[in-house]
């Protein structure tokens, strides 16, 4: 017979086609939690809540004996009870590309810069598991930022995940700007969670500027948007970034802000019936957070270095997100609200920041360098209440007697303007310059 298919394959279709659908109903609706009757699934499931043209896709976030816990991705329609719901296609893979590069895409891939449709691009699978502790590269050299108070004493190693830690409103996102438009990395992706929607314009045009976007792939998910594609986003742009290291390419991941993550992870795991934890974080929100960390970071072939904006709740360093992403990241820039008030941009506070792996990657005239600043800022903070009231005796101590003579210096040194640029090297010979005066004064 012609076009005969052994096995019956080329009937398949029509079978498929011809298969009963199976149709289930919303029986109740607390909170963000719509549950679902009378249908079966595993989480992670998508499904279509409504009548089909009018239909939400809603993800399967919880499984329970003749129930489905499911969350909207997208839209905020209201679904009384008796809603159908039915199975839905799976979600799309993300894409993949060079040609991705100065574009700006949503959590399920979709472009929103108004460039018109992606080029025909390779997709991949969203989830992936992170490289085994014994075949990750180790970290030997180190990765240019564009900060001088950065790559001198905070130095970032190629593959590192380093937190920036701060209040609201004392310049993380500007600081994430120029590392894009400084480091030396082949491809930043940009991941903005949980921002305003006014800002995400004013981040790309103005902080990034058409320079730091031509090499840049920028993931948003808005405020307003369902905790599901928050957290997909995250994960989206997580994903690309592996991509890219996998051709072994050196990438910046950053992504601002952690901790709206961790909010998005709150939500779906609250709406799943978890018990509240930590300040009413669930468990799974930590071990979403480990998970999401440990993918960043080098491999057999190129590498990630993760750069996580943490905002701290009410200036408390020790909050349990902040506290949970110290222990798993490989160093931590402390931003100062007291120094953001003053006008000292970046806000860095350097006595409070520290990389954990400087000493691997930094050789050791340097470090020298880095180690004799540091002695004098900290000098000049033991004594800041004896000079603020005039107590203090020049001559006394010969650090603070440094801080106090050099402290334009210093503070030149160590502030930047969000437009001036600076390469590794010639903070190094600027950092060098200025520890051979405290030297020379002495």
């Amino acid at each position: 017979m012609t076009g005969y298919a052994p096995g019956g394959e080329r009937l398949a279709p029509a079978v498929r086609a011809a298969a009963p659908e199976r149709i289930g109903r919303v029986s109740s609706v607390v909170g963000l939690g719509i549950e679902v009757a009378g249908l079966e699934g595993a989480v992670g499931d998508l499904v279509a809540i409504g009548e089909p043209g009018a239909d939400t896709a809603a993800q399967v976030v919880a499984v329970r004996p003749g129930l489905l816990t499911c969350m909207v991705l997208s839209g905020t329609a209201a679904h009384p009870i008796g809603t159908p719901v039915r199975t839905a296609p799976a979600a799309p893979a993300v894409p993949v590309g060079d040609a991705l590069l100065g574009r700006v895409i949503d959590g399920l891939g979709r472009p929103i810069d108004g460039k018109g449709p992606l080029p025909p691009l390779q997709h991949v699978a969203l989830a992936k598991t992170a490289p085994g502790p014994l075949e990750r590269a180790r970290i030997t050299s180190p990765l240019q930022l564009g900060v001088r108070a950065l790559d001198t004493l905070v130095s970032t190693g190629r593959g590192q995940r380093l937190g920036l830690f701060a209040g609201s409103g004392v310049g993380k996102s500007s600081l994430l700007s120029m590392i894009a438009r400084g480091t030396d990395a082949e491809v930043s992706v940009i991941a903005l969670i949980g921002e305003r929607g006014r800002e995400v314009r004013e981040f790309i045009e103005d902080d990034l500027g058409p320079d730091g976007l031509a090499r840049s792939i920028v993931v948003v998910s808005t405020s307003d948007e369902p905790a599901l594609m928050r957290l997909r986003a995250s994960l989206v742009a997580t994903r690309i970034a592996e991509w890219h290291r996998d051709r072994g390419q050196h990438v910046v991941l950053m992504m601002d802000s952690l901790t709206r993550v961790a909010m998005a992870q709150r939500e779906i795991g609250l709406s799943a019936g978890e018990p509240p934890a930590t300040r009413g974080y669930p468990p799974s929100t930590f071990s979403t957070l480990a998970s999401l960390l440990e993918r960043a970071g080098a491999a057999a072939t190129g590498s990630i270095t993760g750069l996580y904006t943490v905002l701290v709740d009410g200036d408390d360093h020790n909050e349990p997100i902040a506290d949970a992403a110290r222990s798993i990241l490989d160093g931590h820039v402390v931003l100062d609200r007291a120094l953001a008030i003053t006008g000292h941009f970046p806000s860095i506070d350097v006595l409070g920041s520290i990389s954990r792996l400087a000493s691997k990657i930094t050789p050791r005239d340097r470090l020298a360098d880095a180690t004799a600043l540091r002695a004098v800022l900290s000098a000049r903070r033991s004594a800041q209440d004896l000079l603020d009231v005039g107590a203090y005796k020049p001559g006394a101590n010969a650090r603070v007697d440094a801080a106090v003579q050099f402290e334009a210096a210093i503070d030149g040194f160590l502030q930047q303007g969000m437009d001036q640029q600076s390469t590794a090297d010639g903070a190094w010979d600027s950092l060098r310059e200025l520890t051979r005066a405290f030297g020379a004064a002495a």
